[in-house]
């Protein structure tokens, strides 16, 4: 297929237009201000894997219990069978336990942030900052959210125990944001600059800039030892393979698919397999991450476009954003269980689970709303104007005891 170039962000064109902004903003470390503390790899606690040693003994650990197996200074998995073994509901790291449960909501053409106090489904506060926010990203050591101003070339910082903003801090075209999971390092997923530029996660300089050979990086994901991440290249189609040690991409392939537009990636709990959101194939493909293999496609629904995991590692909720319904697949099977329709229709993008893991929030990006679905069965419980061109909304606090970025990857 022909190349896409990456068209200005500052549009927000129809689904059918083929080149709306996708997903996914990512964080740079908290440490980036030194109002908020460093973010160092001791500043995480692993606690015990108190499910890892039964796990082993019966021979079904998946994960290696030593530390040495994984990417240096990387907290290891809690649980020998589990990467999400930290995000159980209500299971707040002590850095986070006190701040008050919002919703934020970067709102791409109008240039603010809506919080929501989600006890009341209403917004409480609206923030002005940089030009054409697109994402909001918790920080390494969950201390700070980020706003990733992509045309405004400017992170602004909030503090998620005051919701005030700090002073922006200098990025170029920060799309999206990601953190390694050492903390070490912020990603920053250059869309059009066409590069995954790596920080130094206490000052921001950049440490590598790595050309990414696809068009519009956006969305991405590690593996269970922090090795490599893969990430999707929105407007070529293409996926990539990264040495997060070595900051190289190693491999990369095309998605078998015409049209293809990658949106969201998540790995699912065992480590096993890696499934790839796809607006333009409506579904989301499944690969082997260590093999790399070429992917294949599991239909879910008009523009998929967002990937959340359930606060017991047992489902995968995937937002349709172009026919405005929610897939839920199990994980142990690997097949969908449920697809949940917004009435009257809307246009799920990117969002997360609550705390206690009773609500999905999504927004809705054509239509200057949020949702917010309940887990159970699936029913809207709210529905709730923001600004104009909600996109990657960001639940705060949650579980986990660090930050990969985006809307919030914890584990």
């Amino acid at each position: 297929m022909p190349s896409l170039q990456p068209l200005s962000r500052a549009r927000l064109l129809p689904l059918s237009a083929c080149v709306a902004i996708a997903a996914g903003s990512l964080l740079l470390a908290s440490a980036c201000s030194a109002g908020h503390g460093k973010s160092s790899a001791n500043a995480v606690q692993a606690k015990p894997a108190t499910g890892a040693a039964a796990a082993s003994a019966s021979g079904t650990a998946l994960f290696p219990r030593s530390a040495d197996a994984y990417l240096p200074g990387m907290p290891p998995p809690l649980s020998a069978t589990d990467v999400y073994a930290a995000d159980r509901p209500g299971e707040l790291s002590p850095a986070v336990k006190d701040f008050p449960s919002r919703i934020y909501v970067p709102n791409t053409l109008s240039d603010t942030v809506s919080v929501i106090d989600p006890a009341t489904y209403k917004v409480i506060q609206t923030l002005h900052v940089g030009h054409e926010p697109q994402h909001v990203v918790p920080s390494w050591d969950l201390k700070t959210l980020w706003v990733n101003n992509d045309l405004g070339n400017s992170l602004t910082p909030i503090d998620p125990a005051t919701g005030k903003p700090g002073d922006p801090v200098d990025v170029h075209d920060p799309y999206n944001l990601y953190f390694t999971p050492d903390g070490k390092h912020a990603i920053v997923m250059a869309s059009n600059d066409h590069a995954l530029v790596f920080r130094d996660a206490h000052t921001m300089k950049v440490v590598k800039s790595v050309p990414a050979g696809c068009a519009g990086v956006n969305h991405a994901d590690f593996s269970p030892d922090g090795k490599y991440f893969i990430v999707s290249c929105e407007f070529s189609g293409d996926l990539l393979k990264v040495d997060t040690a070595k900051m190289a991409v190693v491999a990369r392939q095309r998605i078998p698919y015409n049209g293809s537009m990658p949106q969201d990636v998540k790995i699912s709990p065992d480590g096993k397999v890696w499934y790839v959101a796809d607006m333009m194939a409506n579904g989301v493909w499944e690969l082997n991450g260590d093999t790399f293999s070429v992917p294949t496609l599991l239909k879910t629904g008009a523009g998929a476009h967002g990937l959340y995991v359930s606060r017991d590692s047992k489902y995968l909720y995937i937002s349709n954003r172009g026919e405005g319904s929610v897939s839920v697949l199990d994980f142990a099977t690997g097949k969908l269980i449920h697809k949940w329709q917004i009435p009257g229709g809307g246009s799920p993008d990117m969002g997360g689970v609550s705390a206690d893991g009773k609500v999905l929030w999504l927004s809705g990006r054509y239509n200057s709303e949020v949702y917010a679905m309940s887990t159970a069965d699936g029913h809207l419980i709210a529905r709730i104007p923001v600004g104009d061109g909600p996109h990657g909304l960001c639940v705060y606090p949650q579980p986990g005891r660090y930050s990969l970025g985006h809307t919030g990857v914890f584990r």
